[in-house]
């Protein structure tokens, strides 16, 4: 019988907590064209002269709050190809879009072991050109140049999917008490030019209020609308109403762009004691597996910002990582793909 072989793919870490590391991380990140897709000239100016020089010390030390071993991202997603190898009996392998374990040393992994087929499981479980798109393209490029008779199955955003929806719901109701007042999905912020730029139709999105509640092509393939969607059917299914949840982005960088999706969840935390929201919990859903955004910069920063604002209890949820619910749905996805 022929071996079945996933790939995992993430977003990607530095390598280690020297600083050499993470300025190559970050280098690479923002070199990528569908990331910061301003004209390659401006985008390396921005980069070399106003991130580069300032932002690996800020990044390092973020890192050093939760570094155990290795970059908690890193270690999330091997748990989840571990859990999802016994789950299926199949070869699970991992790789990052940036820095390692390289996409390039994975195929070429493959390639040594004649594997002529294989799965490839983006983690983002929403429509994104800077996540999705760009690690599709660069996927198709590394095979390209380096094993173009490799066969490959791409597993698409699964934002709306029941089994994700019932993990996430699964995962949030431990959390749920009658002392909760908000619950705060907090995404990963974008530029609104990606949303644009991603619109397929060229006229719908950011046109209206609720452009993102109108089920059409460019709804389909809009981030915005994908982690409405999220968001809402996820409260559905916990019978939230609507006063009891929100959705905000976080991780903006206002020099790369001055307008990114809002509300944002920096400003609305320490925002939240003056209307009354003393106690709240907060999940990351744009991200599968813990790592700097959600332990870092929720879990620490944003915690201590509601608290030092006149906040009384901040729940941090977990992501989904290794849970059996969540390995159930990337199981029916491989199956079903």
């Amino acid at each position: 019988m022929k071996q079945k072989h996933i790939l995992l793919i993430n977003l990607g870490s530095p390598k280690s907590l020297d600083i050499k590391d993470v300025r190559s991380y970050l280098k690479e990140f923002l070199s990528d064209d569908l990331v910061v897709d301003l004209p390659k000239v401006l985008q390396q100016i921005i980069l070399r002269s106003f991130i580069l020089p300032f932002r690996p010390q800020k990044t390092k030390k973020a890192y050093e709050e939760i570094w155990e071993d290795e970059s908690p991202l890193i270690k999330n997603t091997r748990k989840i190809a571990k859990a999802l190898q016994s789950k299926t009996g199949w070869n699970v392998d991992i790789a990052m879009r940036y820095q390692s374990p390289s996409i390039k040393k994975s195929i070429l992994h493959l390639k040594d072991k004649k594997v002529d087929e294989v799965i490839i499981v983006p983690l983002y479980p929403h429509h994104a050109m800077s996540t999705t798109l760009s690690t599709e393209i660069y996927v198709e490029k590394i095979v390209e140049e380096n094993y173009p008779t490799l066969q490959m199955k791409f597993i698409k955003p699964f934002f709306e999917h029941p089994k994700y929806i019932s993990a996430l719901s699964k995962s949030i109701e431990p959390y749920l008490n009658n002392e909760i007042d908000k619950i705060i999905f907090s995404y990963h912020g974008i530029p609104e030019r990606h949303i644009r730029k991603s619109d397929v139709n060229g006229n719908h999105c950011l046109q209206s209020s609720d452009c993102c509640q109108i089920d059409c092509e460019s709804s389909k393939n809009c981030y915005r609308s994908n982690v409405w969607k999220t968001s809402m059917l996820t409260a559905k299914q916990l019978n939230l109403d609507d006063n009891k949840w929100m959705m905000s982005f976080q991780s903006r960088v206002s020099i790369i762009d001055p307008k990114w999706l809002n509300p944002y969840t920096d400003k609305e935390i320490i925002n939240f004691s003056k209307k009354g929201i003393k106690n709240i919990a907060i999940l990351c859903p744009s991200f599968v597996a813990d790592c700097l955004e959600t332990l870092e910069e929720i879990n620490l920063r944003a915690r201590k910002s509601f608290l030092e604002s006149g906040g009384e209890s901040f729940t941090f949820i977990p992501c989904l990582n290794d849970d059996n619910n969540f390995i159930e749905l990337l199981n029916d996805l491989i199956l079903n793909i």
